[in-house]
């Protein structure tokens, strides 16, 4: 039996779709264990170039159980379509499970969402406005639906009358909205896209529990990445569940079995999407050439993604709170023709150098102290092995793993399935 996580190092969009997508080859379940929909993996393939939203990685295996675990908040609609989009592409979603602990995020969740961002002017915590916040606070407010109530039409309408009565209450005393929201549009909303995702509800933890118990190998899927965790991420700029290795067991909802691999997953340079303090942010030239080489933009919502040179600081603290056994390194190939490349290996706070990760106070005034290192100008897009490397690539590598405290198994050098470079890690070969 082998349980496995994949998991971002720094601030989400690292690859970790493709990284998925190249192990579930040989995963017999792949779940996606926190999250919603305000974030995407980009996967290319034999089949064509694909962005899951919420559907795990794994759905283009044909061994592989795909599951949306309870730890997720699911956008109904959002789901149906991206079911659509795939089945319309030929890929089959039969192999698709989703828990009836999962929540719901409603649309009245992404219109709060959107009220409150407006409200917060410049303040805004740069949200994706997909209601994933609304939702996961209604969560722990113990106000919103469980995706199993779908299946009972009396128990759920009762309940709809009291959420909305809720939503309703805080839409007019916060906001200034009256009657925002009606039963009857939610109601219809539920019927309509619920009745899609009937046959793939199910208690998904037997579903896992029995894979368990027959000694299979099943990976957990992460959204976004440690910097963005809702405790140890750059609080309040984070998302609103936890995006550690720790909760992939929780949240996707098999007990028992501790997981026996954590890989985390970072680009070989930083990028960030979102509000937040981002400490080698580079918004020279540099930094919008390789934004549009590298094609930095959101899975989700295309805004641009900020670019930045590599945080060591940022990147060692991640690979911390992971727990992370190994890491693969991504986009490489990106940085072909740099003449010099920098990496950020401490902060300057108030004066002092420091190589720890503070809180996001102390971020906002911390200055990057960078060591700078030779580039090269070889493509390195049809390496395959170690050795077919530039010096000065794997001189990079090499002192990125030192930084960072944690064994680097797989470079990738390209975005489809097989452009990749396994490493040796403490004698033993990264396996598929």
């Amino acid at each position: 039996m082998s349980i496995e996580v994949v998991v971002g190092i720094n601030w989400g969009d690292e690859g970790k779709g493709r990284m998925i997508d190249y192990l579930a080859q040989n995963a017999d379940a792949v779940v996606r264990y926190q999250g919603g929909n305000n974030a995407g993996h980009t996967v290319i393939n034999s089949h064509g170039t694909f962005k899951l939203h919420l559907i795990p990685s794994g759905i283009f295996s044909t061994s592989a159980v795909n599951i949306v675990g309870p730890g997720t908040v699911i956008n109904l609609e959002a789901l149906c379509k991206e079911i659509d989009e795939l089945e319309a592409a030929g890929i089959s979603t039969k192999s698709l499970r989703v828990s009836d602990r999962a929540t719901i995020c409603f649309p009245f969740h992404q219109m709060e969402d959107v009220w409150e961002e407006e409200r917060l002017g410049k303040a805004a915590y740069g949200s994706t406005r997909q209601g994933i916040a609304p939702a996961y606070g209604d969560r722990y407010l113990k106000k919103t639906l469980q995706v199993g109530e779908l299946l009972d039409s009396e128990h759920l309408k009762s309940r709809l009358v009291s959420i909305v009565d809720w939503k309703n209450t805080v839409a007019l005393g916060i906001y200034g909205k009256k009657d925002a929201i009606k039963v009857a549009d939610v109601m219809d909303w539920c019927t309509k896209w619920g009745e899609k995702l009937r046959p793939y509800i199910c208690d998904t933890t037997q579903v896992l529990e029995d894979l368990a118990a027959d000694g299979k190998r099943i990976l957990f899927e992460a959204q976004l990445g440690a910097l963005r965790d809702v405790i140890h991420g750059i609080y309040p700029m984070t998302t609103s569940s936890s995006t550690l290795a720790g909760y992939a067991c929780v949240g996707g909802g098999l007990f028992r079995h501790a997981p026996t691999r954590v890989m985390g997953v970072m680009k070989a340079f930083s990028t960030c999407v979102g509000a937040g303090p981002f400490v080698s942010e580079d918004t020279t030239a540099w930094g919008d050439d390789l934004r549009k080489s590298a094609g930095e933009f959101g899975a989700t919502t295309g805004r641009p993604r900020r670019i930045g040179h590599f945080d060591a600081v940022a990147s060692r603290y991640g690979a911390l709170i992971q727990g992370a056994t190994e890491v693969a390194i991504t986009k490489l190939d990106s940085l072909s023709g740099q003449k010099t490349l920098r990496i950020c290996t401490h902060y300057e706070v108030d004066g002092e150098k420091i190589t720890t990760f503070p809180l996001t106070h102390k971020l906002e005034r911390a200055k990057p102290v960078y060591m700078d290192m030779p580039g090269w100008s070889e493509d390195i897009s049809t390496c395959r092995t170690w050795d077919s490397l530039p010096k000065a690539a794997q001189d990079y590598v090499l002192t990125i793993e030192k930084l960072i405290a944690c064994p680097i198994s797989i470079v990738s050098v390209g975005p489809e399935r097989d452009s990749l470079i396994t490493r040796s890690v403490s004698g033993k070969k990264a396996a598929a």
